[in-house]
């Protein structure tokens, strides 16, 4: 029970994270375009993850069958989806990408039952469903506009992937560090993208890193959004089924709009706090179905490993 409290937790913070990554990308992407940006965080990331893994004392070391896990997890995850999501938010609306990211979860579910086994009960798809109807009472369906149909197949390519990343996490073996797979998968991205990004490079207005704001961002999002988030996403995943743990991805849309609120005058209508109020019912019911779960296993005399 304790697990599943402190696994949500992890889960919750890292979408959090994400969704006021939008704030930061708003005002960086105006400078650095979103590849060469993703290529930047995850420079930092790397970094940030190298001094952490050297001073905690991390053994670096991974079988070869886990390496193409990682290997697969990295290409999927950290490249196809981020491009593909970049992609998506430049070619169509806000809406659309908050709708169709929507979906992340749903493939989650569908993912885990195909590759894991995990049973999909009614309860899971309730929270799924009630989370998403959440999402789009937040956004709304009046203002989309479908007719850019390859920025809508780019952001489904992304939920995808992305949603594939997060269930194959779960076949990483629990006694690997986080940090050490997380860095893994960081180098990995970071070795694919560098052939494409390096020509762009020079394309960039490099006085304008003159400005704190262009430098604060950046490092918000290698150390924040890319390692700390990263790190605690895989590691609440690790605590609770793949399927369950995909609820916690709305977080990230829900975050997105109150800190557009918060901090940059957009405006919130009441519909707003109406889909907030769908996605913690969604949440608190994927909570409930976990601690029920976990007691049972307690109960039947099994271990939870």
């Amino acid at each position: 029970m304790k697990n599943t409290w402190i696994g949500s937790l992890y889960l919750i913070i890292a979408s959090s994270i994400w969704g006021g990554m939008y704030v930061v990308v708003k005002t960086v992407v105006s400078v650095i375009p979103p590849l060469e940006l993703v290529w930047m965080r995850y420079l930092v990331a790397l970094v940030t993850l190298g001094i952490i893994g050297f001073l905690t004392k991390q053994n670096w070391r991974i079988k070869l069958q886990h390496i193409r896990l990682i290997l697969a997890i990295a290409v999927i995850g950290y490249v196809i989806s981020i491009v593909t999501q970049e992609t998506g938010t430049m070619l169509s609306t806000a809406q659309m990408g908050a709708i169709i990211t929507a979906t992340t979860p749903a493939f989650m579910v569908l993912f885990a039952s195909l590759i894991l086994k995990e049973n999909l009960t009614f309860k899971k798809s309730v929270s799924v469903g009630l989370a998403t109807l959440g999402v789009v009472i937040i956004v709304g369906v009046d203002t989309l506009d479908f007719s850019n149909m390859l920025g809508g197949i780019s952001l489904t390519v992304a939920a995808l992937t992305w949603a594939l990343m997060s269930v194959l996490v779960k076949k990483i073996p629990a006694d690997y560090s986080q940090i050490v797979v997380t860095a893994y998968s960081a180098l990995i991205a970071f070795v694919v993208l560098t052939p494409i990004v390096i020509p762009r490079l020079p394309a960039i207005d490099w006085n304008a890193f003159a400005e704190p704001k262009i430098w604060a961002g950046i490092l918000y999002l290698g150390i924040i959004s890319t390692s700390l988030a990263f790190l605690l996403w895989n590691r609440g995943l690790q605590m609770l089924n793949a399927s369950s743990g995909g609820i916690f991805f709305f977080f990230q849309p829900l975050v997105g709009a109150l800190l557009g609120w918060l901090l940059l005058g957009e405006t919130l209508s009441s519909t707003f706090w109406i889909g907030a109020v769908f996605i913690f019912l969604g949440v608190l019911l994927v909570i409930r179905n976990e601690q029920s779960a976990t007691q049972f296993i307690k109960n039947d005399g099994h271990s939870l490993n």
